[in-house]
């Protein structure tokens, strides 16, 4: 067959492979738990957005890398709208009531969220260091464990804005360096350099308004109770919630 007549004949279903994809729902606690085919789902759509967020962020990485700041701000732009996409699923997922997820909690088993190892390779990219610790997580796969090892290992975000900013021809060696560099930003007098901060904050705030809305979901559902898999449950998530990936940036935003 050659690729024209391959092309013709190729249906949207196939394209996407809708039977595979489809079919990834197999609810674990019988038909008398309505609600964890909602759960399977929001996760897994959850994990198609972090795959996909991932690809975007290693792109806008790359891009201030090499300089490229205008397409970087696309990608961030981007990134942004993803996470607040994210919170459009938790919204979703937080149409169960409590006694619906217990209905069902039991067929867990050790599983949790905290376990998702794409979640903590969005987080390394993004520039949080204290995810090293996933890393030695039993629960990881050896596959999972050697790209959560290859992210710890790269340039983050944060060393592509300090690389795109010297693109720009701003000196950021030291922190007075650069606050003096935000000055200019905010007179308009650095470019796209000033853009690209405003993305890299619009998705440090989407994926924070993430993590504190992952708090109130969990909350209602299980109040003070420990999480799926052993973990903390609500404890461990409103720890992580205050942070922010670039807190340099949002002090120079805060002194304008």
């Amino acid at each position: 067959m050659n690729r024209s007549t391959a092309t013709e004949t190729l249906t949207y279903a196939a394209y996407l492979r809708l039977p595979a994809l489809l079919g990834q729902q197999a609810p674990r606690a019988g038909g008398a738990a309505h609600d964890e085919h909602l759960f399977i789902a929001v996760h897994q759509v959850h994990e198609l957005y972090f795959k996909l967020l991932l690809t975007e962020l290693t792109d806008a990485r790359d891009r201030m890398l090499a300089g490229e700041t205008a397409v970087a701000v696309e990608r961030m732009r981007r990134c942004g709208r993803i996470a607040q996409t994210l919170l459009g699923a938790l919204d979703l997922l937080d149409t169960m009531a409590p006694g619906d997820f217990r209905a069902f909690r039991g067929a867990l088993g050790t599983a949790s969220g905290a376990q998702s190892a794409q979640f903590h390779e969005i987080e390394a990219l993004s520039g949080r260091m204290d995810v090293a610790d996933a890393g030695r997580g039993a629960w990881l796969t050896a596959a999972e464990r050697a790209r959560l090892d290859r992210r710890l290992l790269e340039p983050t975000l944060w060393d592509g804005f300090l690389a795109a900013l010297g693109a720009e021809g701003l000196v950021c060696g030291s922190r007075t360096e650069r606050m003096r560099a935000y000055d200019r930003m905010a007179a308009g007098d650095a470019g796209p350099a000033d853009e690209l901060t405003a993305a890299l904050l619009e998705y440090d705030r989407a994926w924070a308004s993430w993590r504190e809305r992952h708090v109130g979901v969990v909350v209602r559902q299980l109040g003070g109770e420990r999480g799926s898999g052993g973990s903390s449950g609500a404890a461990y998530l409103r720890s992580r919630a205050a942070h922010r990936f670039f807190p340099e940036l949002w002090e120079a935003r805060a002194g304008r």
